[in-house]
């Protein structure tokens, strides 16, 4: 017997394209607050010594995607905190602290490019750019301790510290071929994915929740930061340079041993090895060596091994939130690391 016209669907039912992962939820619900923490930054950024706040300003002005400040507000919200002003100011820290480290590993680096743009070192000066990151470092603890919390001094003073350990431990890894998997991961996790962590932890220190939702939150930022930093490895290999904002091969050059590489050296045969170990611990460079690289990278699978990796640390942050209450907030700070494992740029 025929259908009504009532009785069936006229909705087309083929499968539609799966939208892409984006910010964009958690930047809508953090909009305002994020409007709050901008000020505090600027705030904050004024010195009678002119070189400073030009400097600062340059960097912030160069934008970014300000994931380790939003964790922060939508890890607050999450906890169910209400509307005073520790999140906002705290976030402001966070971004302070991530900030100076990008001032300092420019140095490091010797890096020509920051978020497309010229870095700072490159416009002022190596000089300038570490004393200006020491002094975005101090403006982070001075708006710190306003919130009178010693939980939160401590969390953050112990990432500080953990985060200049890691870079500490890179340099020590760096032109080592011999550097194993769990070597490079005890890096990131500690000049990384430390951040991630205590950004996300301390919104719910704020909120007074328990110690089980503090390392719940703790341990969410720590797998997202691993993961994003995953990929960021894997797009030095794989990225455009006008979408990625740096130099492409930057990684190479500078003899960083990543999970790419480390792959692609323990698969490779006596003669790649060979070219690896020139390249990344004698620094002794050929002209189309960095297309051998990525070739290489490509011939062993390495950057979908990678990628597979970096799955995994971002299905257990998701895991992590299943213990708070479902919601928009919840939904997208699981999109957020989405986004992380599957991003562009």
């Amino acid at each position: 017997m025929p259908l009504k016209k009532s009785e069936y669907s006229v909705t087309n039912t083929a499968p539609q394209p799966k939208t892409q992962p984006s910010l964009d939820s958690l930047v809508n619900l953090v909009d305002a607050d994020m409007k709050r923490v901008n000020q505090v930054i600027i705030d904050n950024m004024h010195s009678e010594v002119a070189l400073i706040p030009q400097l600062a300003t340059h960097l912030v002005a160069a934008g970014g995607k300000r994931m380790r400040p939003m964790l922060t507000l939508a890890s607050a919200r999450l906890c169910g905190y209400g509307d005073g002003p520790d999140a906002v100011d705290l976030a402001a820290c966070v971004e302070f602290i991530h900030t100076a480290t990008l001032l300092h590993d420019d140095v490091v680096d010797e890096s020509q490019l920051r978020r497309g743009q010229a870095s700072a070192n490159a416009l002022f000066g190596n000089e300038a750019s570490v004393l200006v990151g020491d002094f975005l470092f101090a403006r982070a603890f001075v708006v710190m301790v306003k919130t009178g919390s010693l939980r939160v001094l401590d969390i953050l003073a112990q990432a500080s510290a953990v985060i200049a350990e890691g870079e500490v431990l890179q340099l020590s890894t760096a032109n080592d071929m011999s550097t194993s998997e769990e070597a490079y991961l005890e890096v990131i996790t500690a000049k990384t994915a430390a951040l991630f962590g205590a950004a996300s932890q301390i919104g719910a220190v704020i909120a007074n929740r328990s110690a089980e939702d503090e390392e719940a939150l703790r341990l969410y930022g720590i797998y997202l930061g691993t993961a994003f930093q995953l990929i960021d490895d894997v797009l030095d290999y794989s990225a455009h340079q006008a979408t990625l904002g740096k130099t492409v091969g930057d990684d190479f050059r500078d003899g960083k041993v990543t999970l790419p590489v480390i792959i692609s050296y323990a698969k490779g045969d006596d003669e790649e090895k060979a070219f690896w170990r020139r390249c990344m611990e004698d620094q002794n460079f050929e002209e189309g060596d960095l297309d051998r690289a990525q070739t290489l990278i490509r011939k062993y699978d390495a950057l979908d091994a990678s990628m597979d990796r970096a799955r995994e640390y971002g299905q257990m942050a998701i895991e992590t939130l299943s213990r708070f209450e479902d919601g928009a907030i919840k939904d997208a700070m699981i999109e957020a690391v989405e986004f992380c494992i599957s991003r562009p740029y």
